[in-house]
């Protein structure tokens, strides 16, 4: 169990500390120019309003369910991610007494692969745990104790956001327990301090996790979140094929560069405009063509996962608009307009991984999930 006591919480609208001095510009040569990152985050631990008196329950339970993401899709490392439909974790909460008041306990976890063996039932060490615990703080929770169980859908480490969708699933349960109270940016906020312990302070998973669809993240204080929407006449099918390989987070941001050349900053700034750009009009082929093009991240982490540079020529050789690394992978994400024509595309990057990479792989087609994290089941009081 973890004590949920309420802490003081700023308005995003005032008292910004955004620092900016984490990013500069190196000069190297006198003509050549390098961008060198070191760790940035806009420390936003903020919502848009302050609650002053503690809401009571509206439900004795729920259950939720947060669908899959893809993070960086190329070129947009960090800022930018999407929904995937039909595939995510469940929570059930409910309102428990023998729960002390202001805590949360986790009472099961179950699902694909080895997450109840894996995944631990402290609150505290848990995804969905800590989403919950800061959801509650941010509703200054402190006469009712909730007790959760997690469902993974999704399996650990597979570059499908499965940690954001665990702590969507449980900050959307919390909201809904206590009527809805905040709103998605706070409830972003509340899964960002999960994603922070678990995989680093960024909103690319957890962000379209809550809100669905695409998401593009502006800033982290203030909050800004624009949501991109795909035109719904338009048809998008991901084609997703996940080797059994494990890719931890933390180990493929190792990888990446400390130093960026100018060119390839100015290439990749312009491969997120065209992607954003795409995604607005629906137009699959520059959304391919930019998602394949990221210079600066994906070189670095495809030789970490045997196989992916045959597994992405095989995807566009079936006719894939384009094809990259889900998050930090393993997973590999390519994108159709056909779902049949999906099949094939799956088939083909299956033996890739299998020809090339030594491992065996599934593939699943989904569409856009244009809804996000929602309810499954409820009980009022």
């Amino acid at each position: 169990m973890a004590i949920c006591n309420q802490s003081h919480f700023r308005s995003i609208s005032t008292d910004h500390t955004f620092s900016t001095s984490s990013l500069f510009v190196s000069k190297r040569t006198s003509s050549s120019f390098a961008f060198r990152f070191h760790s940035f985050r806009c420390k936003s631990s903020l919502i848009s309003k302050t609650l002053e008196v503690e809401p009571e329950p509206v439900l004795t339970s729920v259950k939720t369910f947060a669908p899959a993401t893809i993070a960086n899709l190329g070129p947009g490392f960090d800022f930018l991610g999407c929904a995937v439909d039909g595939v995510g974790d469940f929570v059930s909460l409910r309102v428990d007494s023998d729960v002390r008041p202001g805590e949360i306990s986790i009472s099961s976890i179950n699902g694909v692969g080895d997450s109840s063996s894996r995944l631990s039932k402290d609150p505290l060490l848990n995804c969905a745990g800590i989403g919950a615990i800061s959801a509650m703080k941010i509703l200054g929770i402190r006469s009712v104790g909730l007790s959760l169980s997690l469902e993974k859908g999704l399996p650990l480490g597979s570059g499908l956001g499965s940690s954001a969708a665990s702590a969507a699933a449980a900050v959307v349960a919390v909201n809904e327990i206590f009527g809805r109270r905040l709103s998605s940016a706070d409830l972003v906020v509340a899964g960002l301090e999960s994603e922070a312990k678990v995989s680093g302070y960024h909103a690319d998973n957890i962000a379209p996790a809550i809100m669905g669809g695409f998401v593009l993240i502006r800033c982290y204080e203030p909050l800004d979140l624009i949501r991109l929407s795909f035109p719904i006449d338009k048809e998008l099918f991901f084609v997703l094929v996940t080797p059994e390989f494990e890719a931890p987070t933390k180990k493929m941001r190792a990888v990446l560069p400390t130093e960026i050349e100018m060119s390839h900053h100015i290439w990749n700034c312009s491969q997120a405009g065209a992607l954003v750009a795409s995604v607005l009009q629906g137009d699959l082929k520059v959304l391919g063509s930019a998602l394949s093009s990221d210079t600066i991240v994906e070189p670095k982490r495809a030789p970490l996962i045997p196989g992916m540079e045959a597994v992405k020529k095989a995807a566009i050789d079936a006719g894939a608009f384009g094809c990259t690394i889900s998050g930090a992978g393993p997973t590999a994400v390519a994108v159709t307009d056909n779902e049949e024509k999906g099949k094939e595309i799956g088939y083909r990057m299956v033996e890739g991984f299998i020809n090339d990479g030594g491992l065996k792989a599934s593939a699943i087609i989904r569409r856009l999930d244009r809804v996000g994290a929602r309810i499954v089941s409820n009980n009022p009081r």
